[in-house]
This record gives structure tokens, C-alpha cells and sequence, in this order.
């Protein structure tokens, strides 16, 4: 059983509510985002989702489109990213799902990308802009190597799709909450559970939902029927407000140990 399956049969076990969360990788800089990534594990998170920066990233809204910005102007890359994520994982066993565009990882080349990201510590990947149609091609390296593919889902996915995101999905499933870029929202959408719902119809996979979430309230309403809550533009609008801080890795994890409702 691998960390990912691991962490949402306990989180099922306990029916505690789950938390996921994103940061950029080399935001503000490379060594700041390695405290940032360990301090979250610590602080509560129980999934570690990292970006990888891209230069074209058209599913982010303007907050993570910055700390893209700051990233690639520090120099990141992927192979950064994977070094980042070898670091964290020397210091956390929390589970660490690459959050990508597909670009980086042709580029490399998937059976190259997938052994290193293996090697590094990750346990997923999401290739947010791969359709789920031409999946076996990025899917097959990945499963090789012993990563779980995980895959998205939008309110306007079809059911026939979902099903197949989780017949080759492994992990969970991610679902956004609403169209549109990423960004936090003040109230979540009222079809949430429904969403959720019509997933679950489909899907014996746990679900991670995401887009919009930023307090303690959000994550509790959507763990009502998700099993874990992805919660990025806010936390990275943290890490952007308190970048050149010493403490910016403390706030972090204080901003995730309030989420989690143990601050």
C-alpha cells in the first residue's frame, strides 16, 4: 500500500477531514520552499502537493501565477522541483504529489521524468492539461515506476469520463469545485455535495476537492462529503505575503495548524 492509499484509508478510518496543500516549488526560492514544504507536513497537511513552474500556466489564476513568476525568475525547473521534493522527503513521510503542466514532462521525456520523480520521494502526479483520453501514453511511465496518476475533474466532466479518470486514476481523484482559474473565494459553491456526489456514483476513489478554499469553515463544509480538502491560492498568498521573512516557513505551517483547527 502505497502513502497516498495509506493517508485516505485512515482519514476514512478516523472520518477525520483531510488536507491537501499546494505550493510552488523555488517560491520564494528553493532552500525557503524546502522549510515551507517540510513545516506543512509538520503542522498538520496530509497530502503535499508541489508545483511545478511553467511559463504558459493558463489554469492559475493570478496568485499562483506569481509564485510561478518568482520561481522560474530564481531559476526552478523541474529538475529542481524534484530536488526540492528529494529534500522534503528526507524529512517528511507525507505523501507528495507533482502538480504539473504537461510540457515540462514531455520535454524531459516521460519514462526519464517518472523515474526521477519516483526516485525523488513523490508518490502522484497530475498533469492538469493531458486529457484523459490520450492518458496511456504519460500513464503507463508513471504506473512503471510505481507513481499514482491522478487525474481532474471539472462540474462539467461527463460520467463516462469520470469513470474512466477512476479506472486509471490511482490515489484520489481531484475535483475543482468550479470553472475557472484557481483563486480563493469567500463562499464555496451551494452543488458541492452534489458534485461530490455524482464522482462517488462513478468512482470508488477517494475525492480531494479544490478551488476556493481558505478557512477553517471551507475546509470543514467540503470534508462533509469529500474526504479531503485542497487548499492552495490562499495558503500561497500566505507564503507570498511573508516571502522575505525568516518565519515565512512558521506561518505557513500556522496558517495550516488554523485550517486544521489545532492553532
Amino acid at each position: 500500500m502505497g502513502r497516498l492509499e495509506r493517508t485516505f484509508s485512515d482519514l476514512r478510518t478516523r472520518r477525520a477531514p483531510g488536507l491537501v496543500t499546494y505550493a510552488t516549488a523555488g517560491d520564494p526560492d528553493a532552500d525557503t520552499s524546502v522549510r515551507i514544504l517540510v513545516e506543512l507536513a509538520r503542522a498538520g497537511a496530509d497530502v503535499l502537493e508541489v508545483g511545478v513552474p511553467f511559463s504558459d500556466p493558463l489554469a492559475d489564476g493570478p496568485v499562483i501565477q506569481r509564485a510561478t513568476e518568482r520561481a522560474l525568475a530564481g531559476g526552478m525547473t523541474l529538475k529542481g522541483a524534484l530536488d526540492v521534493i528529494r529534500r522534503v522527503r528526507a524529512e517528511v513521510e507525507t505523501p507528495i504529489v507533482l502538480f504539473t503542466y504537461t510540457n515540462p514532462v514531455v520535454r524531459m521525456a516521460p519514462p526519464v521524468f517518472a523515474r526521477a520523480a519516483a526516485d525523488a520521494g513523490a508518490d502522484g502526479v497530475l498533469m492538469l492539461d493531458f486529457p484523459i483520453e490520450e492518458a496511456g501514453t504519460l500513464r503507463a511511465p508513471l504506473v512503471d515506476a510505481g507513481l499514482d496518476p491522478i487525474f481532474l475533474i471539472s462540474p462539467t466532466t461527463s460520467d463516462a469520463r469520470i469513470q474512466r479518470s477512476g479506472e486509471l486514476g490511482r490515489g484520489f481523484l481531484y475535483v475543482i469545485s468550479r470553472l475557472g482559474v484557481t483563486g480563493a473565494r469567500e463562499r464555496l459553491s451551494a452543488d458541492l455535495d452534489a458534485l461530490v456526489r455524482r464522482v462517488r456514483a462513478q468512482s470508488s476513489l477517494p475525492v480531494a476537492l479544490g478551488f476556493g478554499i481558505s478557512s477553517p469553515e471551507h475546509v470543514a463544509a467540503v470534508c462533509k462529503s469529500a474526504d479531503a480538502a485542497v487548499v492552495g491560492s490562499a495558503l500561497v498568498s500566505v507564503i507570498a505575503d511573508h516571502g522575505n521573512a525568516p518565519d515565512v516557513a512558521r506561518r505557513a505551517g500556522d496558517y495550516v495548524r488554523w485550517l486544521k483547527g489545532s492553532r
